[in-house]
């Protein structure tokens, strides 16, 4: 059964279609805030933007659940006296997919168009024959005549500029768009706090709901964030690869696959006793889930949470997702609800008087 309503997916795509770019996630975070407000007590903003809202405020133990709402991008780094615009990376973007997407440059002066521009395939023969997109070689044209053009358009370095595309289902099946990671699991987490309020569930402690910035490039509004709440535990929402798709290796990635579940991982950072919790709620209540393990590092902010604060009990609960970092992320319908559906009810299992304790 799905506990998305259809003014639940209106809000999704509104928020999926919104550009939330490291560093620029302001626009993205108001609309955010704005769904949530009716579910909780309280909200709030911290100085760089992470945002959050809180249930049962002021209670001596405090829980987190918490996504990232930033996406990948691309800075302008150099505008050619051709008026064409080189970038740099703004978080893990891939070169490999740019060439022939369409852009929107964000500049003081709104929005401008442009395009990946790449070499016809009838120019490219001999030397240029196996010619592939690098980060040095991939170029933007705003359509600007010169360098003084592209200035007066508004264009400068440091200009973030977003793929332009919009989210869409795909055989009312899969939710497809470029920012699914991790837009998605602020989404989730949106959807907890909604069922937590309207089915009038009473918590013991203090749960704040929390959307963090600046995942994409280190991590960083997860370490801000947690030394202003000073959580006693944390569950952390990402996405994580479906790997039942062409060319990518099983053996290396793990055994995971798009509708059969959420993932819980195994790795250093996630404290076993709050992993054998959500595991049980998840046997409890029926809901599947599929199992993966990290080597060292989650990469996410799972990471920032646990080793903060002298340490806090931290798990991470993932959606499979196809083709990460593109602009056709792919999201199964049932993953979605049922990773809202595992962190409501794992949060049913936790009391102010838990044991977390290493033994």
């Amino acid at each position: 059964m799905s506990v998305i309503t259809a003014l639940s997916e209106k809000f999704l795509f509104q928020y999926l279609n919104n550009a939330s770019p490291t560093g620029f996630e302001s626009a993205g975070q108001q609309i955010w805030l704005d769904y949530i407000r009716p579910f909780v007590h309280e909200t709030g903003l911290d100085n760089y933007g992470t945002a959050y809202g809180i249930i049962n405020p002021g209670k001596d133990f405090r829980v987190v659940i918490e996504g990232h709402a930033d996406e990948i991008s691309w800075f302008v780094n150099f505008i050619t006296d051709d008026g064409f615009l080189h970038v740099v990376r703004n978080g893990g973007s891939d070169q490999m997919i740019a060439p022939s997407k369409r852009v929107n440059v964000h500049t003081p002066n709104g929005i401008v168009k442009g395009v990946f521009g790449w070499p016809a395939i009838h120019t490219r023969s001999g030397e240029d024959s196996n010619l592939s997109p690098k980060v040095e070689n991939i170029f933007i044209d705003i359509g600007a005549k010169n360098k003084e053009e592209a200035l007066e358009m508004g264009v400068h370095v440091g200009c973030v500029l977003v793929y332009e595309d919009e989210a869409v289902k795909l055989n009312d099946r899969y939710y497809v768009g470029r920012a699914l990671d991790n837009r998605i699991g602020g989404f989730c987490i949106a959807e907890v706090a909604r069922l937590i309020h309207e089915n009038k569930i009473e918590l013991p402690y203090s749960l704040y709901i929390v959307n963090s910035v600046q995942e994409e490039i280190g991590l960083r509004g997860a370490e801000m964030i947690a030394q202003s709440i000073k959580p006693h535990v944390a569950i952390i929402t990402d996405v994580t690869h479906d790997t039942n798709t062409p060319l990518i290796s099983k053996k290396k990635f793990g055994d995971v696959k798009c509708g059969n579940g959420p993932t819980v991982t195994y790795a250093p950072a996630v404290h076993n006793k709050l992993l054998a919790l959500i595991i049980d709620a998840a046997n409890e209540h029926e809901i599947p889930f599929q199992r993966e393990a990290a080597s060292r590092r989650t990469g996410t902010d799972t990471d920032a949470f646990a080793y903060s604060n002298g340490g806090v009990p931290s798990a991470l609960i993932s959606l499979p997702l196809r083709y990460m970092h593109t602009t056709v992320e792919m999201a199964h319908t049932d993953d979605v609800n049922n990773v809202i559906k595992l962190i409501y009810q794992s949060l049913q299992k936790i009391d102010y008087q838990h044991n977390f304790k290493y033994f």
